[in-house]
Protein backbone atom coordinates (compact mmCIF):
# COMPACT_ATOMS: atom_id res chain seq x y z
CA UNK A 1 0.00 0.00 0.00
CA UNK A 2 2.65 2.14 0.88
CA UNK A 3 4.72 1.54 -2.40
CA UNK A 4 1.28 2.09 -4.44
CA UNK A 5 0.85 5.65 -2.79
CA UNK A 6 4.86 6.53 -3.21
CA UNK A 7 4.49 5.47 -7.00
CA UNK A 8 1.43 7.68 -7.53
CA UNK A 9 3.49 10.74 -5.21
CA UNK A 10 6.73 9.99 -7.91
CA UNK A 11 3.92 10.04 -10.73
CA UNK A 12 1.88 13.48 -9.75
CA UNK A 13 5.68 14.74 -9.15
CA UNK A 14 7.29 13.85 -12.51
CA UNK A 15 3.72 15.24 -14.37
CA UNK A 16 4.05 18.51 -12.78
CA UNK A 17 8.04 18.97 -13.38
CA UNK A 18 7.14 18.05 -17.52
CA UNK A 19 3.90 20.68 -17.44
CA UNK A 20 6.10 23.66 -15.60
CA UNK A 21 8.80 22.33 -18.22
CA UNK A 22 6.23 22.70 -21.21
CA UNK A 23 5.48 26.14 -19.53
CA UNK A 24 8.76 27.31 -19.13
CA UNK A 25 9.15 26.20 -22.89
CA UNK A 26 6.10 28.23 -23.57
CA UNK A 27 7.10 31.53 -22.11
CA UNK A 28 10.62 31.15 -23.95
CA UNK A 29 9.17 30.76 -26.69
CA UNK A 30 6.87 34.17 -26.16
CA UNK A 31 10.09 35.66 -24.72
CA UNK A 32 12.16 34.71 -28.18
CA UNK A 33 9.26 35.78 -30.49
CA UNK A 34 9.18 39.64 -28.36
CA UNK A 35 13.02 39.69 -29.05
CA UNK A 36 14.42 41.68 -31.91
CA UNK A 37 17.46 40.77 -34.06
CA UNK A 38 20.06 42.81 -32.06
CA UNK A 39 18.67 40.75 -28.48
CA UNK A 40 19.02 37.36 -30.13
CA UNK A 41 22.66 38.40 -31.02
CA UNK A 42 23.42 39.68 -27.67
CA UNK A 43 22.02 36.24 -26.43
CA UNK A 44 24.50 34.43 -29.07
CA UNK A 45 27.59 36.49 -27.90
CA UNK A 46 26.58 35.53 -24.24
CA UNK A 47 26.32 31.77 -24.97
CA UNK A 48 29.24 31.46 -27.16
CA UNK A 49 31.54 33.40 -24.82
CA UNK A 50 30.56 31.20 -21.63
CA UNK A 51 29.84 28.03 -23.58
CA UNK A 52 32.36 28.23 -26.42
CA UNK A 53 31.51 27.56 -30.21
CA UNK A 54 31.33 23.46 -29.73
CA UNK A 55 28.36 23.91 -27.03
CA UNK A 56 26.80 26.80 -27.96
CA UNK A 57 24.54 25.60 -30.69
CA UNK A 58 22.90 23.33 -28.48
CA UNK A 59 22.13 26.03 -25.95
CA UNK A 60 20.87 28.94 -27.51
CA UNK A 61 18.95 26.87 -30.44
CA UNK A 62 15.70 29.10 -30.47
CA UNK A 63 18.16 32.31 -31.08
CA UNK A 64 20.23 30.78 -33.51
CA UNK A 65 17.32 29.94 -35.60
CA UNK A 66 15.58 33.36 -35.44
CA UNK A 67 19.10 34.57 -36.84
CA UNK A 68 19.69 32.53 -39.75
CA UNK A 69 16.17 33.14 -40.75
CA UNK A 70 16.67 36.34 -41.06
CA UNK A 71 19.41 36.89 -42.34
CA UNK A 72 20.02 33.91 -44.26
CA UNK A 73 22.99 32.46 -43.04
CA UNK A 74 24.47 29.17 -40.79
CA UNK A 75 24.16 28.49 -37.43
CA UNK A 76 28.52 28.78 -37.62
CA UNK A 77 28.56 32.23 -39.48
CA UNK A 78 25.77 33.87 -36.80
CA UNK A 79 28.15 32.96 -34.10
CA UNK A 80 30.98 35.08 -36.13
CA UNK A 81 28.83 37.55 -37.05
CA UNK A 82 27.25 38.18 -34.02
CA UNK A 83 30.96 38.55 -32.48
CA UNK A 84 31.60 41.11 -35.50
CA UNK A 85 28.72 43.35 -34.37
CA UNK A 86 29.98 43.21 -30.82
CA UNK A 87 33.27 44.61 -31.97
CA UNK A 88 31.97 46.78 -34.89
CA UNK A 89 32.65 50.01 -32.86
CA UNK A 90 36.35 49.67 -33.57
CA UNK A 91 37.98 50.31 -37.22
CA UNK A 92 38.81 46.67 -37.40
CA UNK A 93 38.04 43.61 -36.33
CA UNK A 94 41.00 40.68 -36.53
CA UNK A 95 40.53 36.93 -36.95
CA UNK A 96 42.71 37.34 -33.23
CA UNK A 97 40.03 38.42 -31.55
CA UNK A 98 37.35 35.94 -32.94
CA UNK A 99 39.20 33.78 -31.62
CA UNK A 100 39.59 34.80 -28.14
CA UNK A 101 36.00 35.77 -28.10
CA UNK A 102 34.60 32.44 -29.05
CA UNK A 103 37.26 30.22 -26.87
CA UNK A 104 38.75 28.25 -29.66
CA UNK A 105 42.81 28.50 -30.95
CA UNK A 106 43.70 30.32 -33.66
CA UNK A 107 44.97 27.65 -35.76
CA UNK A 108 41.02 26.49 -35.83
CA UNK A 109 40.08 29.86 -36.58
CA UNK A 110 41.87 30.44 -39.93
CA UNK A 111 39.44 27.58 -40.71
CA UNK A 112 36.56 29.68 -40.48
CA UNK A 113 37.98 32.08 -42.50
CA UNK A 114 35.62 30.43 -45.54
CA UNK A 115 32.32 31.71 -43.32
CA UNK A 116 33.85 34.37 -43.39
CA UNK A 117 33.59 35.03 -47.00
CA UNK A 118 30.72 33.90 -47.19
CA UNK A 119 29.42 36.66 -45.27
CA UNK A 120 31.48 38.82 -46.73
CA UNK A 121 29.44 37.93 -50.15
CA UNK A 122 26.20 38.76 -48.92
CA UNK A 123 27.56 42.32 -47.33
CA UNK A 124 27.16 41.74 -43.79
CA UNK A 125 30.85 42.10 -43.17
CA UNK A 126 33.85 43.63 -44.98
CA UNK A 127 37.33 42.31 -45.77
CA UNK A 128 40.13 44.55 -44.84
CA UNK A 129 43.86 43.54 -46.39
CA UNK A 130 45.84 45.92 -44.40
CA UNK A 131 47.37 47.85 -46.66
CA UNK A 132 47.71 51.65 -46.65
CA UNK A 133 45.36 53.85 -48.40
CA UNK A 134 46.49 56.46 -50.74
CA UNK A 135 44.63 59.39 -49.23
CA UNK A 136 45.73 58.67 -45.68
CA UNK A 137 48.71 57.54 -43.42
CA UNK A 138 48.41 53.57 -42.32
CA UNK A 139 45.29 52.85 -40.70
CA UNK A 140 44.72 51.83 -36.46
CA UNK A 141 45.06 48.24 -37.70
CA UNK A 142 46.64 45.82 -35.59
CA UNK A 143 49.99 43.50 -36.85
CA UNK A 144 47.61 40.21 -36.70
CA UNK A 145 47.23 40.11 -40.62
CA UNK A 146 43.55 39.74 -41.59
CA UNK A 147 40.61 41.71 -40.44
CA UNK A 148 37.52 42.80 -41.14
CA UNK A 149 34.98 45.66 -40.69
CA UNK A 150 31.07 46.15 -40.44
CA UNK A 151 29.41 48.84 -42.25
CA UNK A 152 27.19 51.53 -41.02
CA UNK A 153 24.55 50.61 -43.54
CA UNK A 154 24.27 46.89 -42.12
CA UNK A 155 24.03 48.12 -38.29
CA UNK A 156 21.40 50.89 -39.14
CA UNK A 157 19.14 47.72 -41.47
CA UNK A 158 19.54 45.92 -38.32
CA UNK A 159 18.69 48.56 -35.89
CA UNK A 160 15.60 50.27 -38.32
CA UNK A 161 13.89 46.66 -39.82
CA UNK A 162 15.50 43.99 -37.72
CA UNK A 163 17.06 42.57 -40.28
CA UNK A 164 19.65 43.29 -43.22
CA UNK A 165 18.34 45.14 -46.65
CA UNK A 166 20.95 45.09 -48.79
CA UNK A 167 20.88 48.63 -50.68
CA UNK A 168 19.31 48.56 -53.77
CA UNK A 169 21.58 48.08 -56.77
CA UNK A 170 19.20 46.69 -59.79
CA UNK A 171 17.25 48.59 -62.30
CA UNK A 172 18.85 52.26 -61.35
CA UNK A 173 19.13 55.10 -63.26
CA UNK A 174 22.36 56.36 -64.98
CA UNK A 175 22.86 59.16 -62.20
CA UNK A 176 21.86 56.38 -59.16
CA UNK A 177 24.54 53.56 -61.05
CA UNK A 178 27.21 56.17 -61.36
CA UNK A 179 26.80 57.00 -57.68
CA UNK A 180 27.46 53.27 -56.40
CA UNK A 181 30.08 53.00 -59.01
CA UNK A 182 31.81 56.02 -56.84
CA UNK A 183 31.16 54.40 -53.68
CA UNK A 184 32.43 51.20 -54.87
CA UNK A 185 35.85 52.90 -55.86
CA UNK A 186 35.81 55.00 -52.45
CA UNK A 187 35.85 51.63 -50.62
CA UNK A 188 38.79 50.24 -52.61
CA UNK A 189 40.50 53.24 -51.93
CA UNK A 190 40.04 53.60 -48.34
CA UNK A 191 41.15 49.40 -48.99
CA UNK A 192 37.55 48.64 -47.95
CA UNK A 193 37.59 46.48 -50.61
CA UNK A 194 40.13 43.92 -51.71
CA UNK A 195 40.73 44.32 -55.24
CA UNK A 196 38.65 40.74 -56.17
CA UNK A 197 35.78 41.96 -54.38
CA UNK A 198 36.12 45.80 -56.39
CA UNK A 199 35.61 43.38 -59.27
CA UNK A 200 33.05 41.34 -58.54
CA UNK A 201 31.05 43.91 -57.17
CA UNK A 202 31.49 46.44 -60.73
CA UNK A 203 30.97 43.34 -62.68
CA UNK A 204 27.71 42.56 -60.38
CA UNK A 205 26.48 46.08 -60.97
CA UNK A 206 26.72 45.82 -64.25
CA UNK A 207 25.06 42.66 -65.41
CA UNK A 208 22.23 44.23 -63.07
CA UNK A 209 21.54 47.02 -65.04
CA UNK A 210 21.76 45.68 -68.26
CA UNK A 211 19.50 48.64 -69.52
CA UNK A 212 21.54 51.31 -69.70
CA UNK A 213 23.51 51.88 -72.74
CA UNK A 214 26.62 52.00 -70.10
CA UNK A 215 26.24 48.75 -69.42
CA UNK A 216 25.92 47.56 -72.61
CA UNK A 217 28.25 49.18 -74.42
CA UNK A 218 31.24 48.74 -71.96
CA UNK A 219 29.88 44.48 -71.95
CA UNK A 220 30.09 44.47 -75.60
CA UNK A 221 34.43 45.61 -75.32
CA UNK A 222 36.45 42.32 -75.16
CA UNK A 223 38.56 43.13 -72.81
CA UNK A 224 40.36 41.02 -69.22
CA UNK A 225 38.66 41.71 -66.62
CA UNK A 226 41.80 44.10 -65.37
CA UNK A 227 41.54 46.30 -68.60
CA UNK A 228 37.84 46.78 -67.99
CA UNK A 229 38.00 47.62 -64.79
CA UNK A 230 40.72 50.59 -65.12
CA UNK A 231 38.10 51.38 -68.76
CA UNK A 232 35.22 51.99 -66.02
CA UNK A 233 37.80 54.09 -63.66
CA UNK A 234 38.22 56.58 -66.65
CA UNK A 235 34.65 56.53 -66.71
CA UNK A 236 34.26 57.50 -63.25
CA UNK A 237 37.02 59.98 -63.24
CA UNK A 238 35.57 61.59 -66.31
CA UNK A 239 31.31 61.42 -64.94
CA UNK A 240 31.34 61.43 -61.19
CA UNK A 241 34.61 63.66 -60.95
CA UNK A 242 34.96 66.16 -64.02
CA UNK A 243 38.63 65.05 -63.89
CA UNK A 244 40.27 63.93 -67.02
CA UNK A 245 43.84 64.35 -66.08
CA UNK A 246 44.56 60.62 -64.71
CA UNK A 247 48.50 60.03 -63.76
CA UNK A 248 49.78 56.64 -62.42
CA UNK A 249 49.34 57.01 -58.67
CA UNK A 250 45.57 57.77 -59.28
CA UNK A 251 45.47 54.41 -60.33
CA UNK A 252 47.73 52.39 -58.33
CA UNK A 253 44.68 51.52 -55.87
CA UNK A 254 43.49 49.62 -58.38
CA UNK A 255 46.15 46.76 -57.90
CA UNK A 256 47.59 44.70 -55.44
CA UNK A 257 50.98 43.32 -57.78
CA UNK A 258 53.69 46.32 -57.75
CA UNK A 259 55.08 44.82 -61.28
CA UNK A 260 51.40 45.31 -62.29
CA UNK A 261 51.69 48.34 -62.26
CA UNK A 262 54.98 49.09 -63.48
CA UNK A 263 53.86 47.36 -66.77
CA UNK A 264 50.38 49.40 -67.12
CA UNK A 265 52.87 52.39 -66.37
CA UNK A 266 55.08 51.82 -69.17
CA UNK A 267 51.99 50.31 -71.81
CA UNK A 268 50.48 53.45 -71.04
CA UNK A 269 53.37 56.03 -71.69
CA UNK A 270 54.49 53.72 -74.70
CA UNK A 271 51.06 54.29 -76.09
CA UNK A 272 50.58 50.85 -76.43
CA UNK A 273 48.15 49.70 -73.67
CA UNK A 274 44.74 47.88 -75.36
CA UNK A 275 42.49 50.75 -74.08
CA UNK A 276 44.82 53.29 -75.98
CA UNK A 277 45.09 51.03 -79.11
CA UNK A 278 41.30 50.82 -79.07
CA UNK A 279 41.10 54.71 -78.57
CA UNK A 280 39.11 54.91 -75.52
CA UNK A 281 41.79 56.79 -73.48
CA UNK A 282 44.38 59.59 -74.89
CA UNK A 283 47.51 61.16 -73.21
CA UNK A 284 46.20 64.78 -71.69
CA UNK A 285 48.06 67.28 -73.29
CA UNK A 286 45.63 69.88 -72.47
CA UNK A 287 48.09 71.71 -70.58
CA UNK A 288 51.73 73.28 -70.48
CA UNK A 289 53.20 70.68 -69.66
CA UNK A 290 52.47 68.58 -72.53
CA UNK A 291 53.99 65.67 -70.76
CA UNK A 292 52.59 61.83 -71.63
CA UNK A 293 52.62 60.98 -67.75
CA UNK A 294 48.50 61.50 -68.01
CA UNK A 295 45.83 60.18 -69.62
CA UNK A 296 41.93 60.81 -70.33
CA UNK A 297 38.82 59.12 -71.25
CA UNK A 298 39.13 59.95 -74.91
CA UNK A 299 36.24 61.97 -76.69
CA UNK A 300 35.33 58.59 -78.41
CA UNK A 301 34.69 57.05 -75.61
CA UNK A 302 32.69 59.71 -73.62
CA UNK A 303 30.44 59.98 -76.49
CA UNK A 304 30.11 56.04 -76.75
CA UNK A 305 29.86 55.63 -73.03
CA UNK A 306 28.95 58.53 -71.05
CA UNK A 307 26.18 60.03 -73.45
CA UNK A 308 23.45 59.12 -70.95
CA UNK A 309 25.11 60.61 -67.85
CA UNK A 310 25.83 63.78 -69.89
CA UNK A 311 22.32 64.54 -70.15
CA UNK A 312 21.11 63.36 -66.86
CA UNK A 313 24.16 65.77 -65.67
CA UNK A 314 22.90 69.06 -68.07
CA UNK A 315 19.32 68.82 -66.68
CA UNK A 316 20.74 69.06 -63.28
CA UNK A 317 23.88 71.72 -63.74
CA UNK A 318 22.32 74.08 -62.05
CA UNK A 319 22.69 72.37 -58.19
CA UNK A 320 26.21 73.52 -58.55
CA UNK A 321 25.59 76.89 -58.69
CA UNK A 322 23.91 80.06 -56.73
CA UNK A 323 21.02 80.93 -59.04
CA UNK A 324 20.74 84.86 -59.90
CA UNK A 325 16.90 85.30 -58.77
CA UNK A 326 18.03 83.71 -55.38
CA UNK A 327 20.59 86.88 -54.82
CA UNK A 328 18.58 89.04 -52.73
CA UNK A 329 19.26 92.62 -53.96
CA UNK A 330 21.52 95.27 -51.74
CA UNK A 331 22.18 98.43 -51.90
CA UNK A 332 26.15 99.33 -52.62
CA UNK A 333 27.74 102.32 -51.74
CA UNK A 334 31.25 103.11 -53.76
CA UNK A 335 33.80 105.90 -53.98
CA UNK A 336 33.09 107.72 -57.41
CA UNK A 337 36.20 105.95 -58.98
CA UNK A 338 34.69 102.27 -58.25
CA UNK A 339 31.02 103.40 -58.62
CA UNK A 340 32.18 104.38 -62.83
CA UNK A 341 33.89 101.37 -63.04
CA UNK A 342 31.51 98.90 -61.30
CA UNK A 343 28.52 100.66 -63.93
CA UNK A 344 30.81 100.22 -67.29
CA UNK A 345 31.50 96.09 -66.11
CA UNK A 346 27.82 95.61 -65.17
CA UNK A 347 27.00 96.88 -68.62
CA UNK A 348 29.30 94.94 -70.62
CA UNK A 349 28.13 91.93 -68.53
CA UNK A 350 24.68 92.58 -69.85
CA UNK A 351 24.33 89.84 -72.06
CA UNK A 352 23.82 91.41 -75.79
CA UNK A 353 26.34 93.25 -75.00
CA UNK A 354 28.70 90.55 -73.42
CA UNK A 355 27.20 88.24 -76.86
CA UNK A 356 28.76 91.03 -79.59
CA UNK A 357 31.86 91.56 -77.42
CA UNK A 358 33.25 87.81 -77.51
CA UNK A 359 32.28 87.74 -81.75
CA UNK A 360 34.63 91.18 -81.82
CA UNK A 361 37.44 89.37 -79.98
CA UNK A 362 36.78 86.00 -81.72
CA UNK A 363 37.28 87.71 -85.16
CA UNK A 364 40.37 89.21 -84.05
CA UNK A 365 42.00 86.06 -82.86
CA UNK A 366 42.13 87.68 -79.58
CA UNK A 367 40.66 85.52 -76.28
CA UNK A 368 37.05 85.46 -75.15
CA UNK A 369 37.11 85.03 -71.97
CA UNK A 370 36.42 88.08 -69.17
CA UNK A 371 38.58 87.63 -66.52
CA UNK A 372 38.16 90.79 -63.43
CA UNK A 373 40.08 91.27 -60.33
CA UNK A 374 38.36 92.74 -57.73
CA UNK A 375 41.05 93.79 -55.06
CA UNK A 376 40.96 95.83 -51.50
CA UNK A 377 40.64 95.24 -48.10
CA UNK A 378 38.47 93.18 -46.08
CA UNK A 379 34.82 94.25 -45.65
CA UNK A 380 35.29 97.07 -48.86
CA UNK A 381 32.28 94.76 -51.09
CA UNK A 382 34.22 92.87 -53.26
CA UNK A 383 32.51 89.50 -53.08
CA UNK A 384 28.77 91.35 -52.53
CA UNK A 385 29.72 93.48 -55.90
CA UNK A 386 30.62 90.42 -57.42
CA UNK A 387 26.89 89.01 -56.63
CA UNK A 388 24.83 92.25 -57.54
CA UNK A 389 26.50 92.19 -61.13
CA UNK A 390 25.41 88.62 -61.40
CA UNK A 391 21.84 89.45 -60.15
CA UNK A 392 22.16 92.31 -62.67
CA UNK A 393 23.33 90.53 -65.36
CA UNK A 394 20.66 87.41 -64.75
CA UNK A 395 24.36 85.12 -64.45
CA UNK A 396 24.41 82.06 -62.25
CA UNK A 397 27.28 81.92 -59.98
CA UNK A 398 29.42 79.03 -59.35
CA UNK A 399 31.50 79.88 -56.01
CA UNK A 400 34.70 78.42 -55.77
CA UNK A 401 36.17 77.68 -51.61
CA UNK A 402 39.62 78.05 -52.74
CA UNK A 403 40.24 76.81 -49.00
CA UNK A 404 38.84 73.52 -49.81
CA UNK A 405 41.31 73.05 -53.11
CA UNK A 406 44.47 73.04 -50.58
CA UNK A 407 44.26 69.67 -50.12
CA UNK A 408 47.84 68.74 -47.99
CA UNK A 409 48.10 65.50 -50.24
CA UNK A 410 50.38 66.24 -52.79
CA UNK A 411 48.51 65.93 -56.18
CA UNK A 412 45.27 66.29 -55.26
CA UNK A 413 45.28 70.09 -55.52
CA UNK A 414 45.69 70.20 -58.80
CA UNK A 415 43.48 67.48 -59.42
CA UNK A 416 40.55 69.66 -57.95
CA UNK A 417 41.72 72.98 -59.65
CA UNK A 418 41.60 71.13 -62.90
CA UNK A 419 37.67 69.59 -62.07
CA UNK A 420 36.69 73.09 -61.52
CA UNK A 421 37.41 74.26 -65.15
CA UNK A 422 36.39 71.23 -66.57
CA UNK A 423 33.28 71.72 -64.40
CA UNK A 424 32.63 74.85 -65.47
CA UNK A 425 33.40 74.30 -69.19
CA UNK A 426 30.55 71.65 -68.91
CA UNK A 427 28.49 74.28 -67.19
CA UNK A 428 29.20 77.53 -69.93
CA UNK A 429 28.64 74.60 -72.50
CA UNK A 430 24.89 73.94 -71.24
CA UNK A 431 23.74 77.32 -70.17
CA UNK A 432 22.35 79.92 -72.71
CA UNK A 433 23.96 82.37 -70.86
CA UNK A 434 27.08 81.89 -69.15
CA UNK A 435 27.78 82.27 -65.34
CA UNK A 436 30.13 83.85 -63.36
CA UNK A 437 33.08 81.99 -61.68
CA UNK A 438 33.81 83.08 -58.62
CA UNK A 439 37.22 82.75 -56.75
CA UNK A 440 36.68 84.36 -53.71
CA UNK A 441 40.05 85.42 -51.36
CA UNK A 442 41.98 84.25 -53.98
CA UNK A 443 45.58 85.44 -53.02
CA UNK A 444 46.32 81.41 -51.97
CA UNK A 445 46.16 80.41 -55.49
CA UNK A 446 47.24 83.61 -57.79
CA UNK A 447 50.34 84.86 -55.32
CA UNK A 448 54.53 84.84 -56.29
CA UNK A 449 55.67 82.10 -57.34
CA UNK A 450 57.60 80.22 -54.73
CA UNK A 451 60.99 79.07 -54.56
CA UNK A 452 62.18 75.73 -54.01
CA UNK A 453 63.97 75.24 -51.23
CA UNK A 454 64.72 71.55 -49.95
CA UNK A 455 62.71 71.72 -46.64
CA UNK A 456 59.57 72.64 -48.89
CA UNK A 457 60.44 71.96 -52.14
CA UNK A 458 57.47 69.16 -52.73
CA UNK A 459 54.66 71.62 -51.36
CA UNK A 460 56.54 74.64 -53.34
CA UNK A 461 56.53 72.49 -56.67
CA UNK A 462 52.78 71.92 -55.97
CA UNK A 463 51.57 75.69 -55.89
CA UNK A 464 53.52 76.32 -58.81
CA UNK A 465 51.53 73.24 -60.52
CA UNK A 466 48.52 75.32 -59.22
CA UNK A 467 48.79 78.10 -60.46
CA UNK A 468 50.48 77.05 -63.98
CA UNK A 469 47.37 74.95 -64.69
CA UNK A 470 45.31 78.14 -63.86
CA UNK A 471 46.95 80.26 -65.95
CA UNK A 472 46.54 77.79 -68.45
CA UNK A 473 42.97 77.91 -68.28
CA UNK A 474 42.64 81.75 -68.24
CA UNK A 475 43.88 81.29 -71.26
CA UNK A 476 41.24 79.04 -72.69
CA UNK A 477 39.12 81.03 -70.64
CA UNK A 478 35.10 81.00 -72.52
CA UNK A 479 33.38 82.34 -69.66
CA UNK A 480 33.19 85.27 -66.94
CA UNK A 481 35.85 84.81 -63.91
CA UNK A 482 35.99 87.12 -61.13
CA UNK A 483 38.62 86.63 -58.63
CA UNK A 484 38.76 88.91 -55.58
CA UNK A 485 42.16 89.46 -53.08
CA UNK A 486 42.85 91.15 -50.17
CA UNK A 487 46.77 91.05 -51.02
CA UNK A 488 47.17 92.78 -54.23
CA UNK A 489 50.79 93.33 -54.52
CA UNK A 490 51.47 89.44 -53.82
CA UNK A 491 49.85 88.71 -56.99
CA UNK A 492 52.23 87.39 -59.70
CA UNK A 493 52.75 89.59 -62.74
CA UNK A 494 51.97 86.51 -65.17
CA UNK A 495 47.95 86.66 -62.94
CA UNK A 496 47.81 90.50 -63.50
CA UNK A 497 48.16 90.42 -67.22
CA UNK A 498 45.55 87.98 -67.57
CA UNK A 499 42.85 90.25 -66.06
CA UNK A 500 41.48 92.45 -68.32
CA UNK A 501 39.19 94.68 -65.67
CA UNK A 502 41.04 95.51 -62.37
CA UNK A 503 38.65 96.95 -59.88
CA UNK A 504 40.46 98.73 -56.32
CA UNK A 505 37.76 98.99 -53.67
CA UNK A 506 39.06 101.62 -51.44
CA UNK A 507 37.83 101.91 -47.96
CA UNK A 508 34.47 104.05 -48.11
CA UNK A 509 34.70 108.02 -48.08
CA UNK A 510 32.90 109.98 -45.65
CA UNK A 511 29.75 110.03 -48.17
CA UNK A 512 29.70 106.35 -48.91
CA UNK A 513 30.14 105.59 -45.53
CA UNK A 514 27.26 108.02 -44.40
CA UNK A 515 25.32 106.39 -47.31
CA UNK A 516 25.69 103.04 -45.40
CA UNK A 517 24.82 104.28 -42.08
CA UNK A 518 21.82 105.72 -42.80
CA UNK A 519 20.71 103.00 -44.88
CA UNK A 520 21.28 100.41 -41.68
CA UNK A 521 19.77 102.86 -39.51
CA UNK A 522 17.35 104.58 -40.68
CA UNK A 523 16.19 106.27 -37.23
CA UNK A 524 20.07 107.51 -37.66
CA UNK A 525 19.65 111.67 -37.53
CA UNK A 526 21.47 113.44 -40.04
CA UNK A 527 24.18 114.91 -38.47
CA UNK A 528 24.73 111.75 -36.10
CA UNK A 529 25.63 109.89 -39.29
CA UNK A 530 28.00 113.11 -40.60
CA UNK A 531 29.79 112.61 -37.27
CA UNK A 532 29.79 108.68 -36.83
CA UNK A 533 31.21 109.24 -40.57
CA UNK A 534 33.89 112.01 -39.82
CA UNK A 535 35.20 110.34 -37.14
CA UNK A 536 35.32 106.46 -37.86
CA UNK A 537 37.02 105.46 -41.07
CA UNK A 538 35.29 101.93 -40.90
CA UNK A 539 35.07 99.89 -44.05
CA UNK A 540 31.06 98.74 -45.86
CA UNK A 541 31.35 95.35 -43.32
CA UNK A 542 32.67 96.94 -40.09
CA UNK A 543 29.69 99.31 -40.12
CA UNK A 544 27.29 96.28 -40.64
CA UNK A 545 29.61 94.56 -38.10
CA UNK A 546 28.44 97.66 -35.78
CA UNK A 547 24.67 97.31 -36.93
CA UNK A 548 24.65 93.31 -36.30
CA UNK A 549 25.58 94.11 -32.59
CA UNK A 550 23.31 97.02 -31.69
CA UNK A 551 20.43 94.70 -33.61
CA UNK A 552 21.82 91.96 -30.67
CA UNK A 553 21.61 94.31 -27.56
CA UNK A 554 17.89 95.55 -28.89
CA UNK A 555 16.88 91.13 -29.34
CA UNK A 556 18.74 90.01 -26.74
CA UNK A 557 18.51 93.67 -23.64
CA UNK A 558 15.50 95.14 -25.39
CA UNK A 559 17.81 98.07 -25.36
CA UNK A 560 17.18 101.18 -27.46
CA UNK A 561 19.96 102.48 -30.11
CA UNK A 562 22.28 104.13 -28.26
CA UNK A 563 24.56 107.05 -29.40
CA UNK A 564 27.51 106.30 -26.81
CA UNK A 565 26.80 102.40 -27.54
CA UNK A 566 27.13 103.41 -31.13
CA UNK A 567 30.52 105.12 -30.68
CA UNK A 568 31.87 101.98 -28.12
CA UNK A 569 31.20 99.47 -31.01
CA UNK A 570 32.81 102.01 -33.73
CA UNK A 571 35.64 102.20 -31.21
CA UNK A 572 36.38 98.44 -30.99
CA UNK A 573 35.61 98.10 -34.61
CA UNK A 574 38.66 100.28 -35.26
CA UNK A 575 40.82 98.68 -32.28
CA UNK A 576 40.22 95.26 -33.14
CA UNK A 577 40.49 95.75 -37.41
CA UNK A 578 43.65 95.23 -39.46
CA UNK A 579 45.89 98.03 -40.97
CA UNK A 580 44.34 98.58 -44.27
CA UNK A 581 47.02 100.77 -45.81
CA UNK A 582 49.80 98.22 -44.52
CA UNK A 583 47.88 95.29 -45.81
CA UNK A 584 47.36 96.81 -49.34
CA UNK A 585 51.05 97.81 -49.78
CA UNK A 586 49.84 101.64 -49.77
CA UNK A 587 52.39 104.15 -48.60
CA UNK A 588 50.77 105.38 -45.37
Amino acid sequence: METEILLQIIEVIEQAEQYCNDVSDSVKEDIIDDMCILDHIEKIIEISKEFGIDECFAKGKGHFDYVTAKLGISHLQAVLFSHFIEKSYNNYISINDMAENIKCSQVRIIKYLDECEELEKKRLIRFRNGKRSRHRSWNYRNNNGISFWIHRDVLDSLRKFNEFRPKKIENLSIYEFFTVIDELFDEREQDDLNVGALTIELLNLISLNMHLLFCKKIMNYSFDEDILILLIYFCHSSGNNSDDRIRIYDIEFLYEDKSKIRDIERMLTGGYHPLMESKLIDFNNDDIFAKSDAWKLSDRAKKELLSELDSKRNRNYKKNLTLYDSIKPKKMFYNPKETGEIQQLTSLLQEENYRKIQDRLELKGMRKGFACLFSGGAGTGKTETAYQIARETKRHVMMVDIAQTKSMWYGESEKQIKAIFDNYRSIVENSEIAPILLFNEADAVIGKRKEFNDSNRAIDQTENTIQNIILQEMENLSGILIATTNLLQNMDKAFERRFLYKITFDKPGIESRKGIWTSLLMDLPEDKAEELSAKFELSGGQIENVFRKINVDAILNGENLSMDTLFRYCEDEIKNGFNFAKRMGFIS
